[in-house]
């Protein structure tokens, strides 16, 4: 970059991103990087009111940016890992982080060094060991940390090796935790495979979604207050949602109805062999149920359940042809009464995500609308990107504007988990944050001590 090169350079941001800047630039290593402020927002002024607001405000402090030397940078110093930080009662305790933007607003388990290392006793690593390093703050994720945070989240010790895997996926480049504070305010959905779900006690049944069971609840904190404390996102700074939403409660699958009809896991569908343990990350920017699917299964539940999809995609078209080109997750949750139906009808997992590719599809004329005059991304022409060869034949198998098209490249591009209310025949559709939240899997390393925990 300029800056880092000593050549002089101005960065413009609207008036509403300049904290978000300010705070980014610091894990950047560029905490004094010279901005320049277009008042308000662009996207709802009028080329007259842009022309004036840059020539009024933004041109002068562009001038000074690069007239003018930054000041000399300085970073504030973090304790050391393992240090006391702090001595007191609970509530002291707690008065403390929430002052040091180290709480989610709920009490904290006061993080002793008793309980860190009861947690760094279900893990072979060492507690120095770098799991990995978190943007925007650039700062390490280590094993210690992982305990730290677990033991303010309300996690039980033995739930360690789920958080260390956990830490691994955020960390993983794929999934992008840089963009965990977007405007979307898109939320993190962690889904568990194998084995330790029941080892841990996860709800994988009715009420799979709901806060109210210990592992589930408190892990899904966990995820939260890790990037919170070692990411660096916190609301008014890093974390810039317009509305966001509260951490979601971990979900598990339902292997018993998988085994049963022989479908894959969400684990398998990502690489994972069948049993092993595992958690699979995704960023969604919301979703909604689809009650009661009944009737004939092809004439009735599936076509309900391809438009329930449908309807709860729009903007994120982007990340099928556009910024995301072909990053598009839909992730459908449906209950195991569904599955076994869906079975009992001849339909395998992948047929249901063909039959999801197939139907959950609009006019080729409203898909170009949505980016052109929706999303304000550049005109595209879903024929001229198949013709240069960006995106699949699939989208323009003739010229006719009202042709059908997909919303995503392909059906294994759908996400299909089995969960929930085992004699309820509901589903539940999440909207995906393509590139910015890509869904990522990593096996969960038990110690080789590892023994059942007594439930």
């Amino acid at each position: 970059m300029c800056e880092e090169a000593g050549i002089p350079a101005s960065t413009l941001c609207c008036e509403g991103f300049v904290g978000l800047a300010k705070a980014t630039s610091i894990g950047l290593g560029m905490p004094t990087i010279p901005l320049a402020m277009v008042p308000g927002h662009t996207n709802v002024q009028s080329a007259l009111e842009l022309r004036s607001n840059v020539l009024e405000t933004t041109l002068a402090q562009v001038i000074s940016n690069l007239t003018t030397p930054p000041e000399i940078a300085s970073f504030d110093e973090e304790p050391d890992e393992g240090a006391v930080v702090f001595e007191g009662n609970f509530d002291a305790v707690n008065d403390y982080f929430v002052g040091q933007e180290w709480s989610d607003g709920l009490p904290i388990v006061p993080p002793t060094r008793g309980k860190i290392e009861q947690f760094l006793a279900f893990t072979d690593l060492p507690p120095e060991t770098v799991l990995g390093i978190m943007l925007p703050d650039s700062r390490a994720a280590t094993v210690w940390s992982v305990a730290v945070n677990g033991v303010m989240a309300g996690c039980k010790p033995e739930y360690m090796p789920l958080l260390v895997a956990l830490a691994e996926a955020m960390a993983d480049p794929y999934y992008g935790v840089e963009h965990s504070g977007n405007t979307p305010g898109g939320e993190t959905l962690i889904i568990v495979n194998g084995p330790i779900v029941k080892d841990l006690g996860l709800n994988y049944t009715q009420g799979v979604m709901r806060d109210g069971f210990l592992p589930n609840t408190s892990i899904g904190r966990f995820w939260r207050l890790y990037l919170r404390n070692v990411a660096g996102f916190l609301l008014h700074k890093n974390d810039k949602a317009t509305y966001g939403n509260t951490w979601r409660v971990v979900i598990a699958e339902n292997e018993d109805t998988l085994a049963r009809i022989g479908w894959n896991s969400i684990a398998m569908d990502m690489g994972h062999k069948r049993g092993a343990n595992t958690v699979t990350i995704s960023r969604h920017t919301g979703g909604n149920l689809s009650v009661s699917l009944s009737g004939d299964v092809r004439r009735d539940m599936l076509p309900y359940l391809a438009d329930s999809v449908l309807r709860q995609t729009n903007w994120q078209l982007m990340f099928t042809v556009g910024q995301g080109m072909g990053t598009l997750r839909p992730q459908v949750l449906i209950t195991p009464i569904l599955a076994e139906t869906f079975h009992k009808a001849g339909l395998s997992k992948q047929d249901l995500k063909q039959f999801l590719f197939d139907h959950a599809r609009l006019p080729a004329w409203q898909f170009e609308r949505i980016l052109r005059d929706w999303t304000l991304k550049p005109t595209w022409d879903l024929a001229q990107e198949v013709r240069v060869g960006t995106i699949p034949r699939v989208f323009a198998e003739s010229d006719d504007p009202n042709r059908m098209v997909p919303i995503v490249w392909e059906a294994d591009d759908y996400m299909i988990a089995v969960t929930g209310d085992p004699m309820r025949n509901s589903a539940y559709v999440f909207a995906h944050n393509g590139i910015l939240g890509y869904p990522v899997t990593h096996g969960i390393r038990l110690p080789k001590n590892w023994k059942t925990p007594k439930s």
